[in-house]
C-alpha cells in the first residue's frame, strides 16, 4: 500500500447479529413503504432536481417503487435487488436483476451503461461496500451521478455493527470513506432534505470523475 493510499476500512465495522444467508432473509416480499410518505416526496424532489430526463438510471438494492417523479421519461432504468417479486412489482423498471450484493459485488452491466446510480435507504446492508461502488463507478459513465439516500430506520439485524453504533455525521463519513477506498468519485456533497416532523433524509452525492 502506497504512503498516500487511505487505510482499509475494519472488518469489525461490518459484522452483523444475523450473518445467515441474505436470501433466506429476503425471499418473502416487502411491500411497504420503509420510511414515511413526506420523506419519500423529499427523495423524489431531489431525484427530480439532480437526474436529468431521457439518462439512464441503475437503482441499486431496489425493490417495488424506485421513488422517481412520475413525470419524467428517463431512456432507461434498470433495477437491481434481493426479491423478484419486487422488482416484477415496479413499474418503473425496464430492466430487473436479482443478486446478492453481498455475496458478488461485480455488475452485469459493461462500462458507462448508466448516467446515473441511485441507492435509496439500502447502503447500510452492504457488507464489500468498497467493491460495490468501485463496480458502479465502473458502469457509470465519466460525469454520471451516484445519489445514495440515507434515514435513520433499517432491519437491525442485517446492518453493519459500525451503522448501529454511528450517529448520522459519523455515518455519512462512513459513506465518503467508501468512495474514497473505491475510487474515481468526485465532488462530493453531503444533502440534508428531511422533512419537518417526519423521518430524516440524508444523501450523499457524487459524480464519476
Amino acid at each position: 500500500m502506497a504512503e498516500s493510499d487511505p487505510p482499509p476500512l475494519a472488518r469489525e465495522l461490518f459484522a452483523r447479529e444475523d450473518e445467515s444467508s441474505d436470501a433466506l432473509f429476503y425471499r418473502e416480499p416487502r411491500f411497504a413503504l420503509h420510511v414515511d410518505e413526506p420523506t419519500l416526496a423529499a427523495l423524489t424532489q431531489l431525484y427530480r432536481e439532480e437526474l436529468r430526463p431521457g439518462c439512464r438510471l441503475l437503482d441499486l438494492m431496489s425493490s417495488w417503487v424506485s421513488h422517481l417523479p412520475a413525470e419524467i421519461g428517463y431512456a432507461r432504468v434498470a433495477g437491481l435487488g434481493m426479491n423478484g417479486a419486487e422488482l416484477e412489482a415496479n413499474p418503473r423498471l425496464d430492466e430487473r436483476r436479482v443478486q446478492d450484493l453481498n455475496q458478488d459485488p461485480v455488475l452485469p452491466w459493461p462500462a458507462a451503461s448508466f448516467d446515473a446510480v441511485l441507492c435509496a435507504v439500502s447502503v447500510q446492508y452492504l457488507v464489500r461496500p468498497v467493491e460495490v461502488f468501485a463496480e458502479v463507478a465502473r458502469v457509470l459513465a465519466p460525469g454520471g451521478k451516484l445519489l445514495i439516500a440515507t434515514s435513520h430506520r433499517l432491519f437491525p439485524t442485517k446492518a453493519i455493527a459500525a451503522w448501529r453504533a454511528f450517529d448520522r455525521d459519523d455515518r455519512l463519513r462512513l459513506i465518503a470513506r467508501y468512495l474514497e477506498l473505491a475510487g474515481s468519485f468526485a465532488a462530493l456533497r453531503a444533502i440534508d432534505r428531511s422533512p419537518r416532523g417526519a423521518d430524516p433524509l440524508w444523501v450523499i452525492a457524487a459524480e464519476r470523475a
